[in-house]
C-alpha cells in the first residue's frame, strides 16, 4: 500500500546502490522502521473511514518520526564520508604543490 516507504533506506539498509529499490519483508535482518511501517499498514487496513477520520495519525507520526531518524544518522555518515574526501584531495594537492 505504501511502496514508498519500503525503499531501503527506509528498512534500515543504506548501502543500496539506487533508491526505492524495493524490498520483500522476508529478507533476513531486523530493518530499523519495519514494526511501525508495519503498524501503519495495518491501521490503513481497517478501511477508508478509519483511515480517513485520523485512526492512523499516530502510527504515521511514528512512521515518520523512525524514517525521519533514519534519514539523519544516513546524512551523518555522508557528511563524514565527504569531509573526509575533502581533506584527502586537500592533502594529496599540498603533496602535488597545487
Amino acid at each position: 500500500m505504501h511502496p514508498h516507504l519500503h525503499t531501503q533506506n527506509a528498512m534500515g539498509r543504506s548501502n543500496a546502490p539506487q533508491r526505492n529499490i524495493l524490498i520483500q519483508w522476508s529478507n533476513g535482518g531486523r530493518p530499523a522502521c519495519q514494526e511501525v511501517i508495519a503498524a501503519l499498514e495495518e491501521c490503513h487496513a481497517q478501511g477508508f473511514m478509519h483511515k480517513a477520520s485520523g485512526g492512523c495519525n499516530d502510527a504515521k507520526i511514528l512512521v515518520d518520526k523512525c524514517l525521519r531518524q533514519q534519514r539523519s544518522k544516513t546524512q551523518e555518515g555522508n557528511r563524514a564520508a565527504a569531509k573526509a574526501k575533502r581533506d584527502r584531495i586537500k592533502e594529496e594537492q599540498r603533496a602535488l604543490g597545487l
